[in-house]
């Protein structure tokens, strides 16, 4: 089925690489006017250059997610070019591990910012922009497994993702109680190879073999924990992020959506 997202406008939040790339890429395939944003500008517009180079419609914009005036802007910018806002999905995150005795008050802040007062500066901006044309839309917030379950020296991290996960159910109750037609929702990623990890499993070191080592030592990591018994793909996800952001999930408010070879049912 083609056109999932025909004619929709979609932002998306840390789209110059991971799963934000593999998601504004989707969605761009299947319609929509992809509006991208990073703080990564040089592969933020390397990635919006690519969609556009297959005759499909996206743009970039650079923001810090955890900058209110930023999201006021870029909110501005995406109501003046199209008028609308039909899709949101506030990816943009960071992870930090390490034991909770030796994480800096910093850091464990800094996470919280991006990945918590991000998305909720993201719904508090965009929501009005979608709800005023009057056909509803879908907000996906990224949390992760993380936000599920508890982990050993993510403390930091999990608490972040589980914030993201209860405060999806509540703004879904209080869209679902204005009739307004938006619908949101959280999608949990299991072990999905992205550069988020090399902060978490110390790959992110100078030099080029980071990936490798990366792909290696997650390859490990799902083999041990994944029922499945391998590691995600970020198109795995940008797929779910899709359905939720298309008129099959109509139905789907306040829900969960895990994607991670059963890592959270062992």
């Amino acid at each position: 089925m083609a056109g999932r997202v025909e004619g929709k406008v979609a932002l998306v939040t840390g789209a110059a690489s991971g799963i934000g790339r593999a998601c504004a890429e989707r969605l761009a395939a299947e319609g929509a006017h992809v509006v991208l944003t990073d703080l990564s500008d040089g592969a933020g517009h390397e990635v919006a250059a690519g969609i556009a180079s297959r005759g499909e419609n996206a743009s970039y914009l650079h923001q810090d997610v955890t900058d209110e005036a930023q999201w006021a802007e870029v909110i501005e910018a995406v109501r003046k070019a199209h008028g609308r806002l039909d899709i949101l999905v506030n990816n943009a995150g960071i992870g930090l591990g390490g034991s909770v005795i030796e994480m800096s008050l910093s850091d464990f802040r800094r996470q919280m910012a991006v990945n918590v007062e991000g998305v909720f500066l993201g719904v508090k901006h965009a929501l009005p922009l979608i709800r005023a044309s009057g056909d509803g839309g879908s907000i996906i917030n990224m949390s992760s497994v993380a936000g599920l379950k508890g982990a050993a020296s993510l403390a930091g991290y999990c608490a972040s993702k589980g914030a993201v996960r209860l405060f999806t159910k509540s703004v879904a109750l209080e869209c679902a109680a204005a009739q307004d037609k938006v619908r949101v929702n959280s999608v949990h990623p299991g072990i999905i190879e992205t550069p988020i990890w090399d902060t978490i499993i110390g790959t992110g070191g100078p030099g080029a073999n980071v990936a490798p080592q990366r792909a290696a030592t997650l390859d490990a990591m799902a083999g041990a924990a994944t029922p499945l018994g391998f590691k995600g793909d970020p198109s795995d996800i940008a797929e779910g992020v899709l359905w939720l952001a298309s008129n099959e999930s109509r139905y789907v408010t306040g829900a969960e959506l895990v994607i991670d070879g059963g890592l959270s049912v062992r």
